[in-house]
């Protein structure tokens, strides 16, 4: 079954997110442990994706959350607006004073480099986003009076709290019924399901959500931890570049949710921190895309690089492109994500078709 898109016509927005944005407090080259200053920079799994199609791909995007009304939160945004993302869908929440009742999460990212992996450390309890419920939020406005082609979301803002648990549900629910397209990342962290009754909860929530999904994004790891699949043969132990395991565990997922249309996935084998093998494979109309496998990948700062794969991809299916392309997209995209600091992109749209054509890293002038 194709996706079926509404025309650029007949909406206002191409693609709108649902997720918190946090402050990311990076130590450039130094330790998080150790450093003395920081850079900052805006980022959220959700968001990075429709900030992508907005910076590299040109598409009109909105995002919906909630930011503490603060100086911390005009500083997320000011980076936000340089974005270029639709503000008029955040929620604006007042401030206590000291940040009791709400706040603005902190991200700490250090990049990682050789034998040393990149390391978050999150501060983001109590954010402002993370107590949106169900309610909160005017989805007719947004899918109905002004429309909307696809709309994403992910595990990382369901895994928030209870309460955005069920506002994605939600916001899906409205969205499917206004006939946008829906993808949705299943982006697994067990830290952040801890507290919220770990891997059976986490199971119980996407499966609720994956019944109202388009487009699924995910890796082995998500599928198997966070759809609760278990498929014989397959050796947690396996390396996730083999696209075997991915082919395998789509025959399952498939048979459980018909619903889905496209299925995707990013296959990396980390060898170092700086230097990963990168592809991606997508399952439509069934059948199977592979991206050609990137080798030795130089990776600058690998955060984000798979959200900016979801841009990619989601911009290739709205453009009418085949999924053989989509996946060529969204490989290349994170690709060159990953070699710019910070979560969110720095590519062009001309420099991913000029990657997809192979073109070299030869000086630009």
């Amino acid at each position: 079954m194709a996706l079926k898109i509404k025309s650029r016509e007949e909406c206002r927005w191409d693609a709108a997110a649902l997720g918190e944005i946090m402050l990311r407090l990076d130590p450039g080259d130094g330790r998080i442990r150790t450093t003395r200053q920081f850079q900052v920079w805006e980022g959220g799994g959700e968001y990075n994706v429709v900030r992508g199609l907005r910076r590299c791909f040109g598409l009109r995007t909105t995002v919906v959350t909630a930011i503490v009304d603060n100086e911390v939160g005009r500083l997320l945004e000011d980076l936000m607006l340089q974005g270029g993302v639709d503000l008029s869908h955040v929620k604006w929440v007042p401030f206590d004073g000291i940040g009791r009742a709400a706040r603005v999460g902190l991200n700490f990212t250090e990049k990682g480099y050789g034998i040393r992996g990149a390391v978050g450390c999150s501060d983001r309890a109590w954010s402002a986003a993370s107590q949106i419920k169900p309610g909160d939020i005017d989805w007719k406005r947004l899918f109905v009076d002004e429309g909307v082609r696809w709309f994403h979301c992910g595990g990382i803002f369901a895994a928030l709290s209870a309460t955005t648990a069920d506002t994605v549900i939600e916001a899906l629910e409205a969205a499917h019924a206004a006939g946008t397209v829906i993808s949705y990342d299943l982006n697994f962290r067990p830290s952040l399901w801890k507290s919220q009754g770990g891997v059976a909860r986490a199971v119980e929530v996407n499966r609720r959500i994956a019944s109202l999904v388009d487009v699924m994004i995910g890796n082995e790891e998500d599928f198997t931890a966070g759809l609760g699949f278990e498929v014989p043969g397959m050796d947690e132990h396996i390396s996730k570049l083999d696209p075997a395991n991915f082919r395998k565990m789509i025959g399952e997922v498939c048979k459980m949710y018909p619903n889905f249309q496209v299925v995707a996935t990013t296959l990396r084998n980390a060898k170092t921190a700086t230097l990963n093998d990168w592809g991606a494979i997508v399952w439509s109309e069934g059948e199977f895309h592979e991206a050609p496998l990137r080798e030795n990948l130089e990776i600058y700062d690998r955060v984000g690089g798979g959200d900016s794969f979801a841009s990619g991809l989601a911009y290739a299916f709205l453009a009418g492109k085949t999924a053989a392309e989509a996946v060529n997209y969204g490989a290349t995209h994170g690709a060159l994500a990953m070699t710019t600091p910070g979560d969110t992109t720095m590519a062009s749209l001309k420099e991913v078709e000029a990657a997809m054509k192979g073109k070299g890293a030869r000086v630009v002038r």
